[in-house]
């Protein structure tokens, strides 16, 4: 389901006199429908960056990213557009969402892109917010109103609203308490049980022993520096 072959990445420091700094070179793995792989390594060691480009926010500069039938690495804006709607869902650390939207409408949104009928897609956000321990008062408010804790609940309902046939998931359990740390887990585990292939970065060990199938250390795309 997700194949990246031979990435590279580097930086272009233009306030530096446009130094480039190679920052990955060689990077390879395979995930198949049902498995979760963990990236894993020291920090710097560039597992946001691979995330980012499998998601299409960083540009390759070579190799392929295989979402499906999409290289990602090459692929057309409105193709990338297309496969964040209905193949790739990505949970990052951090809720970026317009203000004003109401809670609820944040997590449904992804659920409407893709056609389901509104009182559908509002019924399963709100099963969703209602799991993961956010007060009902708090749906019809804007979610940027709200605690590092509940925006980070927030997101993660969002992207595990729609049935995305791949996940990417940048530090899902981070200063969850217990209670929703489970709670997430099991929404993991649901999701690779319905045949979601997923990648993920884990600080979390004990979550990652649970969840993940196997861990890709990161640290072997390290570029190696002119002898």
């Amino acid at each position: 389901m997700i194949q990246v072959e031979n990435v590279a990445k580097s930086f272009t420091l233009h306030n530096q006199g446009a130094a480039v700094i190679p920052v990955m070179a060689g990077a390879s793995l395979q995930v198949a429908a049902g498995e979760c792989v963990a990236l894993v390594g020291q920090s710097g060691s560039g597992k946001s960056t691979l995330m980012r480009m499998i998601y299409g926010n960083y540009l390759a500069a070579s190799g392929r990213i295989m979402i499906g039938d999409v290289d990602v690495a090459s692929a057309e804006p409105r193709e990338i557009l297309d496969l964040r709607r209905y193949t790739l869902g990505y949970v990052s650390q951090f809720l970026r969402v317009v203000p004003r939207v109401p809670t609820v409408e944040v997590v449904a949104e992804p659920l409407l892109a893709t056609g389901t009928e509104r009182n559908a897609a509002i019924s399963r956000a709100k099963v969703l917010l209602d799991d993961l321990n956010i007060p009902e008062r708090l749906w019809g408010l804007s979610p940027t109103t709200f605690s590092g804790g509940e925006q980070q609940r927030v997101n993660i309902a969002r992207g595990f609203a729609y049935n995305y046939p791949a996940l990417l998931l940048d530090e899902p359990t981070a200063s969850l308490d217990g209670a929703n740390r489970e709670v997430v887990m099991s929404m993991i585990e649901e999701a690779k049980a319905r045949g979601a292939a997923i990648i993920g970065i884990f600080h979390d060990e004990a979550a990652r022993d649970r969840v993940c199938d196997r861990e890709i250390d990161v640290t072997g795309f390290t570029p190696k520096a002119p002898a």
